[in-house]
């Protein structure tokens, strides 16, 4: 499952499962778990805890020093969960000190060619990140997210879970959960109906949402305006604390 022509620290710590292509760098404090693909080329640093069954292809450099100029050498780390799909020349850093030291990357996201995740950030599950996407430092991308190729994300921004961004995005404010986004800066174009309807949401679920969204950007309220009367709603519907929730943590404010 080695290639001959890999190279493999004393101190990388792979599970029997993992196959490694030619070429391969692995480097000390590398934890592999079973399942996993690495192909040729790839660079992996540590310390770095890489999960079960995620799929790496050439020329990826997943878990090298952080881009930041306060670094110093500090020992931090990248966390990449199970069943992964990270394509051709992307680069997933470690974190910083000042970020709490460790990237996270959850489960089943589909990482597509050329993607930057920068130091700190935070993915979720299920995510997509299309071809050229980038994101800065300390960013955090919910669950379902889904953002278009050449998407730029502004450090300590927030996604919210399903939210979508359109191709040549660029996010310089947080986008709330189920919010559809386009244009340089990002501003709301709608709901992502189409990506809640193929995650199984229903008709009033969707209705719900798209009259939340209505409630923040269409009815000419403040939003503290907009976010009381959401509260009320949130009491009995579930989809709306979830929207409630990824406003109330936002520190660059909203799209708008």
């Amino acid at each position: 499952m080695i290639d001959a022509r890999a190279v493999i620290s004393d101190s990388a710590r792979l599970h029997r499962d993992v196959s490694v292509g030619p070429y391969s760098i692995i480097g000390p404090d590398v934890e592999i778990g079973p399942g996993t693909r690495i192909e040729s080329h790839v660079v992996l640093k540590g310390p770095c805890v890489i999960g079960e069954e995620n799929h790496i292809f050439q020329f990826a450099s997943i878990g090298d020093d952080p881009q930041d100029k306060k670094y110093a050498g500090e020992l931090t780390e990248l966390v990449i969960g199970d069943r992964n799909t990270i394509r051709e020349y992307c680069t997933i850093n470690r974190g910083t000190v000042q970020g709490g030291g460790k990237t996270r990357v959850g489960h089943d996201n589909w990482i597509m060619a050329y993607v930057h995740i920068a130091h700190d950030c935070i993915v979720g599950n299920q995510t997509v990140l299309a071809n050229n996407t980038t994101l800065a430092g300390h960013v955090q991308v919910g669950d379902w997210a889904v953002l278009g190729g050449f998407t730029g994300v502004h450090q300590h921004c927030r996604i919210g879970a399903h939210a979508l961004t359109g191709i040549f995005t660029a996010v310089t404010k947080d986008i709330p959960a189920y919010v559809t986004a386009a244009g340089r800066p990002a501003v709301p174009r709608g709901i992502n109906a189409e990506g809640l309807r193929r995650r199984g949401f229903g008709a009033t679920r969707i209705s719900r949402i798209r009259e939340a969204y209505r409630t923040i950007y269409r009815q000419g309220l403040k939003l503290e305006e907009a976010l009381a009367i959401l509260r009320q709603q949130a009491e009995t519907q579930e989809e709306i604390r979830l929207l409630l929730a990824s406003i109330s943590k936002s520190s660059r404010g909203l799209i708008r």
